[in-house]
């Protein structure tokens, strides 16, 4: 929940090659102050069964840039492994893009929620309410 002083920052994934939520993808945040300033590293989790992030670190106060990474290479992999049980012939080189990094400006007291729409050769993003 946003303060006053804070922005806060919630996501998540919806595989759209198959029409469902992208379970267990690594997301890490990161914030800075200012398009000028150092980015720091706010930490991460991963998206559960509804494709969702719930527990995102807070941003700090002054923060104006904040950047979300999602490692997708890992979900496309292990996605292939699973798929290839079924059907060994089955040959992909995983994800085309390996990791999608979004970078967006916030203001204190505003939720800011970026569902990320993605596929093994195309992602497109929005912010969503």
């Amino acid at each position: 929940m946003s303060t006053v002083t804070t922005a806060s920052v919630s996501t998540h994934i919806l595989d759209t090659s198959v029409g469902r939520p992208a379970e267990g993808v690594p997301v890490t945040l990161a914030a800075r102050p200012g398009a000028e300033g150092e980015w720091t590293a706010l930490g991460g989790s991963a998206t559960d069964a509804d494709g969702r992030c719930k527990d995102l670190p807070a941003l700090p106060e002054g923060t104006t840039h904040v950047r979300l990474d999602f490692d997708t290479e890992a979900y496309f992999s292990k996605k292939q492994a699973e798929a290839q049980q079924d059907a060994p012939r089955v040959r992909d080189s995983g994800a085309f893009f390996p990791e999608v990094a979004i970078t967006f400006a916030v203001v204190p007291g505003e939720h800011y929620h970026v569902p990320l729409l993605l596929n093994p050769f195309g992602y497109s993003v929005y912010r969503g309410s």
